[in-house]
């Protein structure tokens, strides 16, 4: 009995990476902004979150932030630790995580810290601004196209096919609510600073979407302590209270 070929490539399943843990960490005032609407960014966490920021991100693989957060904050994203550094480097995985960033129009500055800082670099965008955002970062990022429209889910498919097991996700209030209202959100990082923003126009956490579950339903908390003057409370959004 001779034993049959073997099937072409294209007949074996192709077996998909896991998508990455999804961390989505934030500092908000009482009243629930990330910011004022003052030039100035708005420094809610204290000195001793903003360490525990810089180890949340040390552990991470890749960190996240929108196209408005770059614009709005300008901001270098790194490990600001010297020692986290050396540690990610004893551990096998390069000095600092893989920056991310996500813009539909593809209408960014390559003159923004965030593409001068660090190492790797991935930018995702939309066939309509593929092609802009690929002729102003030659050399500085790689662009990557997720179709007609911003599709998270397929960017963490992406994310998990380049071997990233932790995102970690820091803004802003669009980049948040696409995450959370989709159901990608394994953990949340909420940091509540003692003071309130009373800015109507002020950017907020959050924006209006349907969430999975709707308002009754309620996400487990795994922990809430005091650091400093700063609560941190941490949500597991795809777990329920038990109680």
């Amino acid at each position: 009995m001779t034993r049959p070929d073997p099937l072409p490539a294209h007949h074996y399943l192709e077996i998909p990476m896991p998508r990455p843990y999804v961390l989505l960490s934030v500092a908000t005032s009482i009243d629930g902004h990330i910011d004022d609407t003052s030039p100035n960014r708005l420094l809610l966490s204290n000195a001793e979150d903003f360490d525990r920021v810089d180890q949340v991100r040390a552990e991470s693989d890749a960190i996240l932030i929108g196209a408005g957060t770059m614009r709005a904050d300008n901001p270098r994203l790194l490990v600001n630790s010297e020692e986290r550094r050396a540690a990610r480097v004893a551990a096998g995985k390069p000095a600092y995580p893989l920056k991310v960033t996500v813009t539909a129009s593809g209408d960014l500055d390559p003159e923004l810290k965030f593409w001068h800082h660090g190492e790797s670099i991935v930018a995702y965008t939309t066939d309509a601004g593929e092609e802009k955002l690929y002729n102003r970062l030659v050399d500085l990022a790689e662009v990557v196209s997720l179709g007609e429209s911003v599709d998270f889910g397929r960017l963490l498919d992406d994310l998990g096919e380049r071997g990233i097991e932790r995102l970690m996700v820091e803004g802003g209030g669009s980049i948040h609510t696409a995450f959370l209202s989709q159901g990608l959100v394994d953990e949340i990082h909420l940091a509540i600073a003692p003071l309130v923003v009373g800015e109507a126009d002020a950017p907020s956490f959050l924006n209006p979407a349907t969430y999975p579950g709707g308002s009754t339903r309620r996400m487990k908390l795994a922990e809430a302590r005091t650091i400093g003057d700063v609560v941190l409370l941490r949500y597991l959004p795809k777990q329920e209270n038990d109680q």
